[in-house]
């Protein structure tokens, strides 16, 4: 039977319990309504009229209306005749009045109305007895039989009550248990339920697919376990360090160079809470506290200190994410090519600067009269040869300060330093390349701007490159603006220009090391200036920013902190 069927049957039933239940009702109320009805109305009046015909005969001497209401009274009695022998009596009792009402003193009249008024009196008076008792005796069979059927139907309920909601909940549960053991993995899990409706159907449905899923699981068991064998052989064979955790942040495995650097073994700490671990574990805690940080890491390794940078991957299932692999690069030896470069570099620049100030000097004596007069050529080609030296030497005067960024060496000599006397020191360190462009630099600075606590020469530095940039980027007869306010405890300087602007996308680059606006066309510049002005001015605790939009100038700006008095 289907499942709809047996619903069906049982709220019809219900129903039609309530419908027999209710008419059965209306019905014995409606005959005992009925049986009522007939004991009041026409006996009760029938025993009203000779009532007031008996207090009329007594008021026939004192009341001159008392034989109209006699009258009135034995003409609505013989309209009202319903028991047998009424007639009779009633038309004796007519007769009698007559006869009463002509001969008014004669009194012999009086006993025989008086008689005729008893005998309707007493048809009426039993007939109400009897129709009442009928009407009791239908009451009774009416609640004897409402009571054999309300206790029938009671009982039927109360069974269909009971048993009917385990027609529904048995097997839901049954399926509610099969779900829950294939969601454990337990594909050898069925459902047996013997009915032939819905739910049996559904039982079927889902035996059939637990039966595929143990066929699926079973076929590729043997495949999964050679797969999982071949990777874990790959990842051990390789040279970097990698560690793999579940959804619950529990480890799943670790390679052998993994182990080394840990200082664990794998079998001890597969399966277990990664936080766990680090309790008793420094390298674990610095990598879990570090998140999706990739700032190298100095580990003791291979017997010396080692540079690694970790990079984090999350493992995903259709968006889902249900692991992570951390892994751990030795860039080791990137470093130490890196620290020979950065010594070599600084070891090449500083001996530059001796040969490159002479070639200078000479230049400078060759222009004085005293040696001799150059003509024109000789005096461009001069010009020419003190041009490249001045390059060369910023060139090389970067390339050290790079070395100092790179090795950590950064001398600061932090001091009150006066905000002011910085933007006019860089004005005039550069007033001459702007005058060459007939580019006006104006400053505002903010009324009573206190000093900040700052390396004079390399903020200075700094701000001489801002404004060396500026000038380079602005079209001739533009201006350039120096700003200086005070906000939140430090001074922000900025520097806008009127150039061609930098568009958004090369916003996050501008201050990595060699790193050139495509499209500037710029060859003399090594790209090294705003990434030494960065971390010149994170060296002192500051911080460094650009806005810029395209055909809008650039503004370059640095905060210190307000020199506390």
């Amino acid at each position: 039977m289907r499942l709809k069927t047996k619903l069906s049957l049982g709220i019809g039933f219900l129903f039609v319990v309530i419908l027999v239940f209710g008419t059965l009702s209306i019905i014995s109320f409606m005959r005992l309504r009925n049986d009522s009805a007939h004991v009041l109305k026409n006996n009760h009046e029938t025993l009203m009229y000779c009532n007031n015909i008996l207090k009329a005969l007594d008021e026939t001497k004192t009341n001159p209306q008392a034989y109209a209401i006699i009258d009135s009274n034995i003409t609505k009695q013989e309209a009202n005749i319903t028991e047998p022998g009424e007639k009779e009596a009633t038309v004796l009792l007519r007769k009698s009045f007559e006869e009463l009402r002509l001969h008014p003193d004669d009194s012999s009249n009086y006993p025989e109305v008086r008689q005729s008024l008893q005998v309707i009196n007493l048809l009426n008076q039993q007939a109400i007895m009897r129709k009442s008792k009928a009407a009791e005796e239908t009451a009774e069979t009416a609640t004897t039989w409402l009571t054999i059927i309300f206790s029938i139907l009671a009982l039927i309920a109360f069974t269909l009550a009971v048993n009917f909601p385990s027609v529904i909940s048995r097997p839901i549960r049954a399926l509610a248990e099969g779900i829950t053991a294939i969601a454990q993995k337990n594909y050898q899990k069925r459902i047996h339920l013997e009915q032939h409706d819905e739910f049996g159907e559904l039982a079927n449905a889902f035996n059939s697919m637990a039966q595929k899923l143990d066929d699926y699981e079973s076929s590729n068991l043997a495949k999964i376990k050679f797969e999982k064998s071949r990777i874990e052989t790959i990842i051990n064979q390789m040279k970097d360090g990698i560690i793999g955790f579940d959804e619950g942040n529990n480890v799943l495995f670790i390679n052998a160079v993994a182990e080394g650097l840990l200082g664990i073994r794998e079998k001890d700490i597969v399966g277990r809470y990664a936080a766990d671990i680090a309790v008793k574990n420094d390298l674990m805690r610095t990598l879990l506290q570090d998140g999706q940080s990739k700032k190298e890491l100095k580990i003791y390794a291979d017997n010396k200190e080692s540079y690694f940078s970790k990079d984090v991957f999350e493992v995903k299932n259709e968006a889902q994410v249900i692991g992570q692999v951390i892994v751990l690069r030795n860039i080791t030896p990137f470093h130490e090519l890196n620290e020979a470069k950065t010594n070599f570099i600084a070891t090449v620049s500083h001996e530059l600067k001796t040969p490159l100030s002479s070639i200078k000097m000479s230049a400078r004596l060759l222009t004085d009269n005293r040696v001799g007069v150059l003509n024109n050529e000789q005096h461009e080609l001069i010009q020419s040869i003190t041009d490249d030296a001045d390059r060369l030497l910023k060139i090389t005067g970067e390339l050290l300060n790079m070395s100092q960024v790179e090795t950590g060496n950064i001398q600061l000599r932090m001091q009150p330093a006066s905000v002011e006397s910085m933007i006019e020191k860089a004005v005039q360190a550069t007033l001459l390349q702007a005058q060459q462009k007939y580019i006006s630099i104006k400053t505002s600075i903010a009324a009573g701007i206190p000093e900040i606590n700052a390396d004079v020469e390399k903020t200075s530095w700094v701000l001489i490159n801002f404004l060396t940039n500026a000038i380079k980027y602005s079209p001739e007869s533009a201006g350039i603006l120096i700003t200086a306010v005070q906000q939140n405890g430090v001074v922000e300087v900025t520097v806008k220009d009127q150039g061609r602007g930098i568009d958004e996308k090369y916003l996050s680059r501008i201050f990595d090391r060699y790193f050139k606006v495509p499209g500037t066309h710029e060859r003399t510049g090594t790209g090294l200036g705003l990434a030494i002005s960065k971390e010149f001015i994170e060296a002192q605790g500051g911080r460094i920013w650009v806005n810029s939009k395209l055909n809008e100038g650039s503004e370059f700006g640095f905060a210190l902190k307000v020199a506390q008095g």
